[in-house]
């Protein structure tokens, strides 16, 4: 039974981010240019930070890889931090001196003014430390280029079974977009400032971001994923950890500032009933005469509320998947709070540079975790050490999935 699993290390100001990934088949045609363009998309947005300007993430492929092909064993990737070789801490000291691995003689300013909403309080409460900055340069979405260049690997990996993963910002605080999730031009989103389908809507977002800059605070918004070509049956119903919806969404709420997740009509069907919820499934004569394809969908339904997924495991139809993205903590108009040293009141907590909003990259981290927890299913479900042996696993699998008459 084959696995992708995936681990990073590294600081948001050290010498660079490390991605890890277990489980790629032999075989499958990897690039340092490819996993490029997701870094890529995972640095735009209207709203982002200067930081933004300054790196220009690329993976270095440092194992796993021959001729360009996966030779089955771990792929290992390094992220260049460029910040830490020329940049300054808030502080004035170099990140170099600041993030020095060895025992440093240069003075350094603690971080002690707490920020809320961060990771610092529990932090360093949990890791017995006085100086907060242990804490903040793990729990920063810097960490987050790790997981994307992961997943381009993950999304490498699915394209051998025409499987699609796309994302797009549907909220952005108090805005709404109105596309239509069946007609979405995702060229267009691509090329879109804030990863919307609405034109109309993004424009408002804008002036959201403009007014929100304006008075020194942030904003958090909804993305949503689709994942189309799914095979029916990922997953397991058998117990909790191996059900497809738990594993989405433990790893769509473990990105940074993800506060909510829900699937299909999602909360709606709160206030829905079961008549109008639930999934009709079409009979054979709607279906028989589709089209034998490579990936024959058998037992397709009437509606989707269900987000392509019953019971744990993948219907068939679109997965969907749909993150809120609390405001980003760290504000310039910070928040009054407390000091590590004393327990006094301070009137304004440690700031970083920050962006306005980074529901636009959570996008492209949320389409990276699905990806490979899908990656992972394919994987536990059709196996294989070589791609062709997964791709014909597969194949023979939908063969009998239609009708047992």
């Amino acid at each position: 039974m084959g696995e992708f699993r995936f681990f990073s290390a590294g600081e948001s100001h050290g010498p660079g981010l490390t991605a890890h990934v277990e489980g790629l088949p032999a075989g499958l045609e990897v690039s340092e240019t490819y996993i490029r363009q997701d870094l890529a998309r995972r640095q735009k947005g209207y709203g982002r930070g200067r930081r933004q300007q300054i790196e220009t993430d690329y993976a270095k492929i440092t194992s796993g890889v021959r001729h360009g092909l996966t030779i089955g064993g771990p792929v290992s990737m390094f992220i260049e931090n460029r910040d830490f070789s020329t940049g300054k801490g808030p502080d004035g000291v170099l990140w170099t001196d600041e993030m020095s691995i060895e025992p440093s003689d240069v003075p350094y300013e603690k971080i002690t003014k707490l920020r809320p909403g961060h990771a610092d309080t529990p932090g360093i409460v949990k890791y017995s430390q006085d100086d907060a900055r242990n804490i903040l340069e793990r729990s920063s979405a810097r960490e987050s280029a790790a997981r994307v260049a992961a997943g381009a690997l993950a999304r490498t990996f699915l394209k051998q079974f025409d499987i699609e993963i796309f994302s797009h910002v549907s909220a952005l605080g108090d805005v709404e977009s109105h596309a239509d999730i069946n007609e979405i031009d995702w060229s267009a989103v691509e090329s879109s400032q804030l990863r919307c389908a609405d034109s109309e809507a993004e424009t408002k977002m804008i002036q959201e971001i403009d007014s929100a800059k304006e008075e020194g605070d942030s904003l958090g918004g909804v993305f949503e994923i689709i994942a189309y070509n799914l095979p029916i049956g990922l997953g397991s119903h058998t117990q909790w950890d191996k059900k497809l919806s738990s594993r989405l969404a433990g790893s769509v709420m473990s990105i940074n500032a993800v506060k909510g997740v829900e699937f299909g009509a999602g909360f709606k069907q709160a206030r829905m009933r079961g008549s109008a919820v639930h999934d009709v499934i079409r009979p054979i004569q709607e279906w028989s005469n589709d089209g034998k394809t490579k990936f024959n969908k058998p037992w397709p339904r009437r509606s989707n509320n269900s987000g392509g997924l019953e019971g744990g495991m993948t219907t068939g139809e679109p997965l969907i998947v749909r993150a809120m993205v609390k405001p980003i903590a760290t504000i310039m108009n910070a928040l009054e709070t407390v000091d590590l040293r004393t327990g006094e009141k301070v009137e304004k907590a440690h700031y970083e540079r920050s962006d306005i909003t980074f529901v636009p990259t959570c996008a492209v981290i949320g389409e990276s975790m699905v990806m490979m927890v899908i990656a992972d299913a394919i994987l536990e479900k059709f196996g294989g050490d070589h791609i062709n042996e997964t791709t014909t696993n597969l194949a023979n699998y939908l063969e009998s999935a239609g009708p047992r008459g």
